[in-house]
């Protein structure tokens, strides 16, 4: 029995998920290789930035500041120059996934280049282009509206997992994805942490990888999808009337 194509949708659901890990391995390079910065997951830096205000003794204040206001600007953009396009992959999404890879891998190089580059001012830089880059992905990652997989954070998503369960009295229904979401960024977490025992550009480098490999699969379904659509167009549009009949 022939089975069935893999849908859009559900390649979508795979490649954010693809994604989710990247973060976790991206957050734990921010936070234990360039001083307790999260890059991803802005509701920690909001919670140190509190704590640290609060008085809380060593706790980093500049660099999640400048990580929040990245993100922020990094969506703002992603935002606006994806707009035209609308919901879903399209061919400036593929533009904005390539960027956040191409700017991964340029923070890798760096890394492996500078001497000590998470310190002084280069460490700042890191950690603020880091923040602005996963604002575009996270933007972007929100147009394709792959449901409870946002890519950069999964409290909404353990809520939903949690509060919809058949424990709860609900219909456990999207439990797949939501635990894998969990489950991902928690390993993505543990390859970053592990990655820092080698060298702290190496996290970078996977996640430059793994969201090149999302650009590639995902621009080539946008592609096929866009000919698909267009050869029905074609198919079902009219014959113009015989003038002569």
């Amino acid at each position: 029995m022939k089975r069935d194509r893999l849908t859009t949708e559900r390649l979508h659901l795979i490649l954010m998920l693809a994604l989710t890990f990247s973060t976790g391995v991206v957050d734990a390079v921010g936070y234990l290789g360039l001083d307790r910065v999260f890059t991803g997951n802005m509701t920690g830096n909001v919670v140190i930035l509190g704590m640290a205000l609060a008085g809380g003794a060593s706790l980093p204040v500049l660099r999640p500041a400048l990580a929040l206001l990245g993100f922020m600007f990094g969506a703002a953009v992603a935002g606006r120059l994806l707009r035209p396009d609308g919901p879903g992959w399209g061919s400036r999404s593929s533009g904005a996934f390539l960027a956040v890879a191409a700017g991964l891998a340029a923070l890798a190089a760096v890394a492996f280049l500078v001497p000590e580059a998470d310190r002084g001012p280069t460490g700042t830089v890191v950690t603020t282009v880091l923040a602005i880059l996963m604002g575009v992905q996270a933007a972007t990652a929100r147009r394709l509206k792959v449901t409870d997989v946002t890519t950069v954070v999964v409290t909404s998503t353990i809520v939903g997992l949690s509060s919809e369960s058949r424990l709860a009295g609900g219909t456990g229904g999207f439990w797949r994805r939501r635990s894998l979401a969990v489950v991902l960024i928690l390993l993505g977490a543990l390859a970053g942490g592990t990655a820092l025992r080698w060298h702290l550009g190496l996290g970078l480098a996977l996640s430059a990888a793994l969201t090149a490999a999302v650009v590639g699969v995902g621009h080539a379904r946008h592609r096929k999808d866009a000919h698909t659509a267009a050869r029905g167009r074609l198919d079902v549009t009219p014959l113009s009337p015989d003038r002569h009949s």
